[in-house]
C-alpha cells in the first residue's frame, strides 16, 4: 500500500485474521479508525507477546456504539444468566435484521468505543456465549481477527471482530449485483468462469465457454450480450458454486449471500448494450477488469468514465499476471493509480495485497465512494483469487433495512429488460423489481404501448436465480411468467406496474445535462440515443434553455421527445445520452405527460 493509503488504514500488519473464508457484510465504521488510531501501537502489538510494554497514557478508541446499524459492541459475555441471554439473543436479531442477515460483533469494546480487550480465556468463554447466541437465532459466526490491545493490565489483552451471518431461509440470502467492465480481450469471462464453476483456466479461454450465449461469441471469443453468472457464499462465508456439479438451484437453497455478475460487452461496438447494462440493471458495484500486459487501452477509461457519471462504486481487477513480469504488472497498477488521483477521479486506491486487505477494502469500500481496491490476480495460475473471493464474501449491501422495507411498501414497479418464448410456459419478462412486492397471480398493467396505454396481465410465476420464488422484494432481479400474453405487445424499456398507480407517461422531457465530449456544436435538431433506467430511445433537442448552441463541458438545461413512442420517466432519474463520440450526463428535472402533450398538439 502506497503511503496515502498507509495513513488513511493504518499498519495492516497488525490485525491477524484467523479466517481466509471469513467475511464481514457491514457498513463497518469502526474498522477503519481502529487502524487509524491504532497506528502508533502497530509495533507494539506485534511484539506483545515477547514482552510486555508499559500501559499507553492514550488508550485508543473505536467510535461509539449506535443504536441503528449492525455494529454491536461487548466488552465480555462470560456465562450470562438465562434471562441476560435472552435479551442478548433478541439484541442480535435486531442487529441482523439492520445489516439485512449479516451483523459484526467487536468483542472487548465498551459501549463508548474503549478497547479494553479480554484476558484469552476470558476471549474463548466470550466466543462461546456469542456461538450459542447465533444458533438460538439461526446465524454462524466466524472469527474475521483479533488483535492485541494496550490497556491497564500486565497481561496481554485482545479485542476480537466477529462475522454474524443468517442461515438463509426462504430463499431471502442477500443478493448484490457487480457489473463487470473492461476492455475487449481482458479476461472478464474468463475470470467469471473460474469464480463460478470453480476450475482454473488453461490459458485458452476454456474457463468463458459456459457464459457465452450465441454461437459467434464462441467463434470469435468476445462476448456481445448480457449474461448472468452466479457466486454464493454460505453463512460460514464458505464459497459455493457450480465445482460440486450443482445446479443454480441448489447454490441457492445453501447460499446466504449471493453475487449476482452482469458480464458486458468490452468491445466498442458493443456500447450500447455496456450501458444499457450499466442503467437498466442498477448493479450495486462496478468490476473494471483491465489486462496486466496491455494496461489501459481501448475502452477501459470509457467504462470506467461511464461507472463514475452513474455514480456506481468502482473496484479494479488487473488481470493475467502470470504473462507479465512484475515489473510490468507494477507499471499497470502505477498506471491505474495515475488516474484514479487525476482531479477528475479524486479516488484514493488501495492495492490488496493480503487477506487483511481484503477485510479492510471491502469494508471501507461501501463505507467511502473514494477508495478503490485494486487486485492483482490470474486465471490461470490462480494467484490471489482467494482474496477477491474474500473481498466479496465481506462486501456489505450498499441499503440497509430501512430503505429497503420503505421500497416495499410503495406500489409494485418492474422494469422490463428482456423478453423471451418458452416453450410450454408461454411468454417470460426478465428485469428488477424497483419497488414493492410482487407475489404468483399478482394483477398488473404493462406498458407504455405506442399510443400511450397500459394492458392488463397476470404474473403466472416468478423465478429468481434460475429456482422458483413465491415473493419478489424490491431491488431483487428476478423472470416473470406472463402465461399466454401476446409477445409482440412487449418491448424492453416497459414497465409493469400497480393497477392503482397512474404513471405519468411522456413524449416530450427536461433533463439538466453536461456535454462531456461533442466535435462540434449541440445544437437545436441533434438527434442522441437517451438511456434512462432500462429506457432506451432516440430523442431529439426540442429546445436549450437560455443558449443557441453548446460545446464540450458546459451546461444547460434541454427539452428532450421521443421519436419512436412516448415512455414512462421519473423526474431525478439519471439521464446519459450518446451519439457517435457525442456523449453527456444529466438528469430528468421535467415531464410534459403525455395529455398535455395531446392538448398541446
Amino acid at each position: 500500500m502506497d503511503s496515502r493509503v498507509s495513513e488513511l488504514f493504518g499498519a495492516g500488519s497488525a490485525f491477524k485474521t484467523t479466517s481466509q473464508g471469513a467475511g464481514s457484510a457491514s457498513n463497518n465504521a469502526a474498522v477503519a479508525a481502529t487502524r487509524k488510531t491504532l497506528t502508533k501501537n502497530g509495533k507494539k502489538a506485534k511484539n506483545r507477546s515477547a514482552r510486555h510494554p508499559k500501559p499507553s497514557n492514550n488508550p485508543p478508541y473505536l467510535p461509539p456504539e449506535v443504536e441503528e446499524g449492525n455494529i454491536e459492541y461487548k466488552l465480555k459475555l462470560v456465562n450470562p444468566t438465562q434471562y441476560r441471554f435472552e435479551h442478548l439473543a433478541t439484541q442480535m436479531k435486531w442487529r441482523l435484521q439492520e445489516g439485512r442477515g449479516e451483523a459484526v460483533y467487536q468483542i472487548g469494546v465498551e459501549d463508548n468505543g474503549l478497547l479494553v480487550g479480554l484476558s484469552e480465556a476470558d476471549m474463548r468463554a466470550s466466543l462461546r456465549t456469542l456461538r450459542r447466541m447465533a444458533e438460538k437465532v439461526g446465524a454462524d459466526i466466524t472469527v474475521l481477527r483479533e488483535r492485541e490491545v494496550d490497556y491497564e493490565s500486565e497481561e496481554p489483552r485482545k479485542i476480537a471482530e466477529v462475522l454474524v451471518r443468517k442461515v438463509p431461509d426462504d430463499q431471502q440470502f442477500l443478493d448484490l449485483r457487480v457489473a463487470v467492465l473492461g476492455n475487449v480481450d481482458s479476461g472478464k469471462s474468463t475470470l467469471l468462469g473460474v469464480l463460478t464453476q470453480g476450475e482454473l483456466d488453461n490459458g485458452r479461454g476454456r474457463a468463458r465457454l459456459n457464459l457465452f450465449r450465441h454461437l459467434h461469441e464462441i467463434q470469435t471469443g468476445r462476448t456481445s450480450s448480457i449474461s448472468f453468472e452466479i457466486l454464493g457464499f454460505d453463512s460460514k462465508g464458505e464459497v459455493v458454486n457450480y465445482s460440486d456439479s450443482r445446479t443454480a438451484e441448489e447454490i441457492c437453497e445453501s447460499a446466504s449471500k449471493m453475487i449476482t455478475f452482469i458480464d458486458l460487452a468490452g468491445h466498442h461496438k458493443y456500447l450500447k448494450t455496456t450501458i444499457f447494462g450499466l442503467t437498466s440493471y442498477c448493479p450495486d458495484f462496478a468490476m473494471l477488469v483491465v489486462s496486466a500486459n496491455t494496461g489501459i487501452v481501448g475502452t477501459t477509461r470509457e467504462h470506467l468514465g461511464l461507472a463514475m457519471a452513474l455514480k456506481v462504486p468502482i473496484f479494479i481487477v488487473v488481470s493475467k499476471v502470470d504473462l507479465c513480469t512484475k515489473a510490468m504488472v507494477e507499471r499497470t497498477v502505477r498506471q491505474l493509480e495515475r488516474i484514479l488521483k487525476q482531479p477528475g477521479c479524486n479516488k484514493v486506491p488501495l492495492v490488496v495485497s493480503s487477506t487483511d486487505d481484503a477485510v479492510t477494502a471491502a469494508q471501507q469500500f461501501a463505507q467511502s465512494p473514494s477508495i478503490t481496491p485494486i487486485f492483482t490476480l490470474s486465471s490461470v495460475s490462480g494467484e490471489n483469487l482467494d482474496l477477491l473471493k474474500v473481498f466479496f464474501n465481506i462486501l456489505p449491501p450498499l441499503s440497509n433495512s430501512k430503505e429497503q422495507e420503505e421500497l416495499m411498501q410503495q406500489l409494485t414497479e418492474f422494469q422490463v429488460d428482456e423478453i423471451y418464448t418458452v416453450p410450454d410456459v408461454g411468454t417470460v419478462v426478465g428485469g428488477t423489481l424497483y419497488s414493492g412486492i410482487c407475489r404468483e397471480g399478482e394483477q398488473l398493467v404493462v406498458g407504455p404501448t405506442d399510443d400511450g396505454q397500459f394492458r392488463e396481465l397476470t404474473v403466472c410465476s416468478i423465478q429468481r436465480n434460475r429456482s422458483a420464488c413465491r415473493v419478489l422484494r424490491a431491488g431483487q432481479a428476478a423472470t416473470l411468467a406472463l402465461g399466454d400474453f401476446d409477445r409482440s405487445l412487449l418491448r424492453k424499456g416497459m414497465v409493469m406496474v400497480s393497477p392503482e398507480m397512474n404513471p405519468t407517461i411522456c413524449w416530450l422531457f427536461e433533463a439538466e445535462i453536461v456535454l462531456l465530449f461533442h466535435a462540434k456544436t449541440f445544437h437545436k435538431g441533434f438527434q442522441v440515443t437517451v438511456h434512462v433506467g432500462n429506457v432506451r430511445q432516440t430523442a431529439t433537442v426540442e429546445a436549450l434553455q437560455g443558449k443557441d448552441e453548446l460545446r464540450t463541458g458546459e451546461k444547460a438545461v434541454v427539452r428532450f421527445k421521443f421519436i419512436k413512442h412516448p415512455e414512462y420517466l421519473k423526474v431525478g432519474a439519471k439521464l446519459l445520452f450518446r451519439h457517435g463520440v457525442t456523449k453527456g450526463i444529466g438528469q430528468v428535472t421535467k415531464l410534459q405527460p403525455l395529455s398535455q402533450y395531446q392538448h398541446h398538439s
